[in-house]
């Protein structure tokens, strides 16, 4: 009999695969199918190997190659992404038994293929062990085992050599396959660092204090979004790196803010939030359903001063020439900074698509920093780490706009930052912070920007 936890993570793992979608909307959508058939330890297991087969996916194929006389593009998406689930269950799953995994593996792939199908999963299956994994380390070249160990693709490990060393990038990539912890800020608005750390005690939470004054680290929680303080708007669910970009804007109570690139709104009720919600932000998206997304964010935090719009930062618009105090520009980017919470992005995206993402990054800060008054403030971002998208877009930009200039990210003054000199590290001359993704954070570059007068 087919365990159907197993079954469940397939089929999320197919439609990811066929439709390229993303495995967090996926997994929703599958568990919402499931409600009321599945237990919390069904959830948790259907999680745990659809991200970890996504996660560890270079890594599995190669195990799976040195067994496999059929080469991996032959062998049918079923039937491979239940070798590549067997697989992740042997070597990083250590509560399930080798034979359980192996058993439930054929299972499935005599629903799911046909009977030489089972004998070929099981007979990969069974010569799989620990060690397979252990002698990729010992791959010579750095940028092949560094792959192959950690399973990104060579191409972004080969762009991170451009600035790093080699230590540095093994970090990174290490970084980028740990489990993402869940960060919450506050919203003080509707409640206090004090009062909501009560509330989610009594709920048997365990909390740390986070690297800034507005956010909590929470630990042993689950369904997040159905604690009440959530529904009731008490905190949202996000990481401190993208909280400090709407730190570094310092936005006032009488500004009149562009949020760009808004959806889902995180960053623009944060900006609201330390206005006190007064003064005026409008937020833009090009999507009508991704407005959406921050206007129920806006409304279940109960913050009035954002204004939705449906709008395409890359076609200029002069009717907003010089009309914002400050703008931010959390620009669409490839995402190699998130890869710890998106891991289909680095099966997603390749080399070739830097050249079409830096196009419309250079496009969106030409057009928007039309849109800032003389003397105003822009802060430029993304949720990447390679410089195409980062600190070459500012280059160039500065060399084309000479009344702008690179204002110095001042972390000490900022009583928003507890931890300074965990951002300090990531300060590069005083011109731009690059967060790589780590133990706490995800992997960002900030950069702001003065318009003189």
């Amino acid at each position: 009999m087919i365990d159907k936890t197993r079954e469940i993570a397939l089929k999320t793992l197919y439609k990811i695969d066929k439709e390229k979608a993303y495995s967090n909307i996926v997994l929703n959508e599958m568990i919402k199918q499931n409600k009321g058939k599945l237990q919390d330890r069904d959830i948790s297991l259907i999680t745990e190997i659809i991200y970890g087969t996504t996660t560890w996916r270079l890594t599995l194929d190669e195990i799976i190659k040195k067994y496999s006389k059929i080469k991996l593009k032959k062998i049918s998406t079923w039937i491979l992404n239940i070798l590549r689930m067997g697989v992740y269950q042997i070597i990083f799953l250590d509560k399930i038994p080798k034979s359980a995994a192996v058993n439930e593996s054929v299972e499935l792939a005599k629903r799911y293929g046909h009977k030489s199908s089972s004998n070929f999963v099981n007979a990969i299956l069974r010569k799989v062990n620990k060690e397979d994994y252990e002698e990729l380390f010992n791959i010579k070249n750095d940028i092949e085992r560094i792959s192959k160990t950690y399973s990104i693709p060579t191409w972004i490990l080969q762009r991170l050599t451009e600035k790093l060393e080699i230590q540095d990038i093994e970090e990174i990539a290490k970084a980028s396959n740990l489990k993402p912890k869940i960060s919450i800020r506050i919203n003080n608005l509707k409640t206090s660092k004090e009062n909501l750390i009560k509330k989610l005690e009594k709920r048997n939470i365990k909390i740390k204090e986070g690297l800034l004054e507005d956010f909590l680290t929470l630990e042993n929680t689950k369904n997040i979004e159905e604690i009440p303080e959530f529904k009731q708007g008490e905190f949202t669910v996000q990481d401190e790196t993208a909280g400090l970009i709407a730190i570094v804007l310092e936005p006032d109570k009488n500004d009149t803010i562009l949020d760009a690139c808004s959806s889902p709104g995180g960053k623009t009720t944060y900006l609201a939030e330390m206005m006190e919600d007064k003064g005026k932000i409008t937020a833009w998206d090009i999507h009508e359903h991704r407005t959406k997304l921050v206007e129920n964010t806006a409304k279940r935090l109960e913050i009035t001063n954002i204004e939705v719009e449906v709008n395409d930062a890359t076609i200029y618009n002069e009717k907003y020439k010089e009309k914002f105090d400050k703008i931010l520009l959390d620009v669409p980017c490839l995402g190699i900074g998130v890869l710890k919470r998106k891991p289909d992005i680095k099966w997603q995206k390749e080399e070739k698509d830097i050249e079409e993402i830096s196009k419309t990054q250079k496009q969106i800060l030409k057009n928007c920093s039309q849109y800032l008054k003389k003397g105003g403030k822009l802060v430029y971002s993304t949720c990447s780490i390679l410089k195409e998208e980062n600190e070459d877009i500012i280059n160039e930009f500065l060399e084309n706009n000479k009344n702008f200039e690179i204002e110095k990210i001042d972390l000490s003054k900022n009583d928003k930052i507890i931890d300074k000199e965990f951002f300090k590290k990531y300060q590069k001359d005083d011109k731009y912070l690059q967060v790589y993704q780590n133990d706490y954070t995800d992997g960002f570059f900030i950069c702001k920007l003065t318009k003189n007068v």
